[in-house]
Order: structure tokens, then sequence, then C-alpha cells
């Protein structure tokens, strides 16, 4: 493996890692805590703008290293024809699923800041937040899966 393949790989790994537990604490911690009226409207707006900052830009950098990693070790057969190429086909809809459902999250949640609302915002974003946070962890596994069968773990 060359270098730079190794710095793709690692950033691929370190922003897959921050957007996931980016979208997992603000379902675990943040979401509930509004919910109650625990934050305050200023608060919940910030930390609304940079899940929204981190989404973004850990999607960018996501296609980009996924797309180097892609077409440096698939062809258009191996990717639309075996058990590895599925699990990076299958990625990526997760990976566009998760964007989407971060965008309708994170805006629903910063409605009603500016208004000193809270409750409302997080009762309104809770849906696509879980939903995002579902979609985090099967990523995470997927990737897993992917790894796994490149280690000679999971036969196919």
């Amino acid at each position: 493996m060359s270098a730079i393949d190794t710095v793709v790989y690692a950033a691929h790994l370190l922003f897959a890692g921050l957007w996931s537990g980016s979208v997992l604490f603000v379902a675990y911690a943040v979401l509930p805590a509004a919910r109650d009226g625990e934050v305050s409207a200023d608060l919940l707006g910030s930390l609304s703008g940079k899940l929204t900052t981190v989404s973004r830009t850990s999607a960018l950098l996501l296609l980009l290293t996924g797309g180097h990693m892609a077409g440096t070790q698939y062809t258009a057969e191996s990717l639309f024809g075996t058990f590895p190429g599925y699990n990076v086909l299958a990625m990526v809809v997760l990976w566009f699923l998760l964007a989407g459902f971060v965008e309708v999250g994170t805006s629903r949640l910063s409605d009603g800041t500016g208004r000193d609302k809270v409750r409302e915002p997080a009762a309104a974003a809770r849906p696509f937040v879980l939903a995002a946070s579902a979609t985090a962890v099967l990523l995470l596994v997927n990737a897993g899966i992917l790894f796994a069968y490149w280690r000679g773990v999971v036969p196919v």
C-alpha cells in the first residue's frame, strides 16, 4: 500500500468516525436535553450548526476518499458483481441517507431557536436524528463487515 493510500484510508476512517460519533452524540445527549428544556436556544442552535458543518465536511471528504479507494480497488464488474462491491454500493446508499437525515434533522433542530424555542424543534428533529443514528450504526457495521471480508474472516 502506498503512502497516499494510507493517508486516504486514515482520513476516511477519521471522518467516518467523527460523523457517526457526532450524530450519535446529538441523538444520545443533546436531543433529550433539548426535549426536556435543559439547554438554551443559543446553545441548541450552535450545536445544530456544528453538526451541520461536521456532516457536510465529512460527507465531502468521505466522497473524495471513498471514490479514490473504489477507483483503485474495483472495476465496474467487481463493484457490481461481488460481495465487497455490493457492500461498497450499500455504503454509498447509506451515506446519502445519513447526509439527508442529518440535513433535515439539523434544519428542524435549529428552527425556532431564534424565538427561544428548544422543546418544539427537538421534538420535530427527533425522528430524523434517530434515523440518522441508525444509519450511522449501519454504516459502521457495513464497514466492519467489509474489513472482515478483506481480512478473510467473512467467507463468501
